[in-house]
């Protein structure tokens, strides 16, 4: 586990609500043509429009969170759809819980 990618990723506000969003995403987000929101994820796109940041800056901060091993990536078709890692997320806890 490297404490710094995890630090980097929650030390921004708008990676703290991606997060959030993608806890509840069809809360959240509207249908995708693609790609079921729970299952595979939330288009990149959908994520930016919300955030209301360029598509580039969106895919910068989901990158982020995807190297902590936070959110886990899927490509459908040309898109790439992001979802949490629940269990990754429990096994960080433990492990900054432990470390402290």
């Amino acid at each position: 586990m490297q404490f710094l990618h995890l630090g980097r990723a929650l030390a921004n506000e708008r990676r703290l609500q991606i997060l959030q969003w993608l806890k509840d995403p069809r809360t959240h987000f509207p249908p995708q043509v693609d790609g079921d929101l729970v299952k595979d994820g939330v288009c990149v796109v959908l994520i930016a429009k919300k955030l209301g940041v360029s598509q580039p800056t969106a895919t910068e901060h989901l990158k982020i969170l995807a190297r902590a091993g936070l959110v886990r990536p899927k490509r459908i078709r040309q898109w790439t759809f992001y979802k949490r890692d629940e269990e990754a997320i429990a096994r960080i806890a433990d492990e900054v819980r432990s470390a402290l």
